[in-house]
């Protein structure tokens, strides 16, 4: 079980496993002891597999100082804080070429922690209310003629986790502080800065939205069979459901900032584990309860991988979406015709540009230079085979 610290996070510490470290060495255990499903343990696998030997490369030499070095693939699954940076920031440099100069509004979207068991039995049906219900919402309040009478554009980001792993949906939206009319003559901006619409309004529709669906999945048998489904049903619309309107973004840019914080991030970074002994992992949290303040939480190995796991989407689940302005169907076409309408000028279009070349620019590493001189540049001598990782507990990494 957890046991929260309440002393700020130690600094200075020396640089601790990382997951994948942590399950090399704990996942066979865990999985030998607990209840695992097929697409819980192929994602162990491919993060405790991740830039080793298990995956294979190749061997590079510098031209100029001799440095040797084995480079080794990368998993490439969504789950692995190793593999995100360069999709995070291809995928941000995509969003930019679409910023409208007007505000925008981050819009939080919660649901009770009574679907909680449901959302584990059933991911797929329950996540994906959660981005119907709150697409909706959001739309129905812009096509009122009392808040905007048009049609808005907004970008929802899916977590699963709260700060110490444990379930908490919720639903991260990017939302233009204005519509296009419907007749695409004009664009129509929010009637008060700072504010976009009613908060408690918009949580009783999202509500009535969710639940509505939620009773028709039921109906056709998407939730499988729950007696007391209709009694937490009856509960749930007499709780207060929660969302969060936050102020506008200063500036596009700081929406492109905080998309870079949300759109790619996984239940735990690796920088945020401290320790690995005597069986527990220690790791930092913040307490937003407490002032945000820092802390650090210790869960015994099973315990930490157990919460991990329950992040894990269903396979092909999109966790990132666009409605209405940036639907992708006709995304292109809406935000010229909005631009036209601004007066904002287009983006120049993209440079053609090599994997390592776009490395560069956007992570600012150059891969060909050698990191022990610093002049030379890394020659590729041999590929490198997939192998066994020469540990005592392999069973995590087998893949036959």
């Amino acid at each position: 079980m957890c046991s929260p610290s309440e002393s700020p996070a130690p600094a200075g510490l020396e640089p601790a496993p990382d997951l994948g470290e942590i399950l090399r060495r704990h996942g066979a255990d865990f999985c030998a002891s607990h209840p695992v499903r097929p697409l819980q343990h192929k994602v162990l696998r491919a993060l405790a597999s991740c830039r080793t030997a298990a995956l294979g490369g190749h061997l590079e030499q510098c031209d100029r100082c001799g440095n040797r070095r084995a480079v080794y693939h990368s998993c490439r699954n969504r789950h692995c804080p190793q593999c995100q940076r360069l999709a995070q920031e291809s995928w941000l440099e995509a969003r930019c070429a679409e910023l409208l100069p007007i505000e925008y509004f981050h819009v939080v979207f919660t649901l009770p922690h009574e679907l909680n068991r449901l959302a584990l039995s059933r991911p797929r049906v329950i996540y994906g209310l959660l981005f119907r219900a709150a697409a909706q919402t959001l739309q129905t309040f812009a096509r009122d003629p009392k808040h905007l009478g048009g049609t808005l554009g907004l970008t929802a980001v899916l977590h699963t986790w709260s700060q110490t792993l444990s379930l908490h949906p919720h639903l991260h939206c990017v939302v233009t502080g204005g519509a296009l009319a419907p007749d695409g003559s004009r664009w129509i901006p929010t009637r008060h800065r700072g504010f976009l619409f009613p908060v408690r309004a918009l949580a009783k529709v999202f509500r009535a939205k969710y639940l509505d669906a939620l009773q028709q999945a039921a109906e056709r048998g998407d939730l499988g069979s729950d007696d007391s489904l209709p009694a937490r049903l009856r509960t749930l619309r007499r709780r207060d459901w929660v969302v969060y309107a936050k102020p506008p973004f200063g500036g596009p840019e700081n929406v492109l900032r905080y998309l870079g914080r949300y759109t790619h991030r996984i239940a735990l970074s690796n920088r945020r584990i401290l320790r690995v002994e005597a069986g527990g992992v220690a790791f930092r949290w913040r307490d937003y309860a407490d002032g945000n303040r820092p802390k650090v939480m210790e869960l015994s190995v099973h315990e930490f991988i157990r919460r991990f796991l329950l992040h894990v989407l269903p396979t092909g689940f999109v966790r990132i979406r666009h409605y209405g302005l940036f639907a992708n169907r006709s995304r292109s076409e809406t935000i010229a015709q909005c631009r036209v309408l601004l007066g904002a000028e287009s983006p120049p279009p993209p440079t053609p540009e090599t994997p390592h070349e776009k490395v560069l620019r956007l992570l600012g590493i150059d891969l060909s230079v050698c990191p022990a001189c610093g002049e030379g540049h890394m020659r590729v001598l041999a590929e490198l085979d997939p192998t066994v990782l020469p540990t005592a507990r392999t069973e995590i990494l087998d893949t036959s």
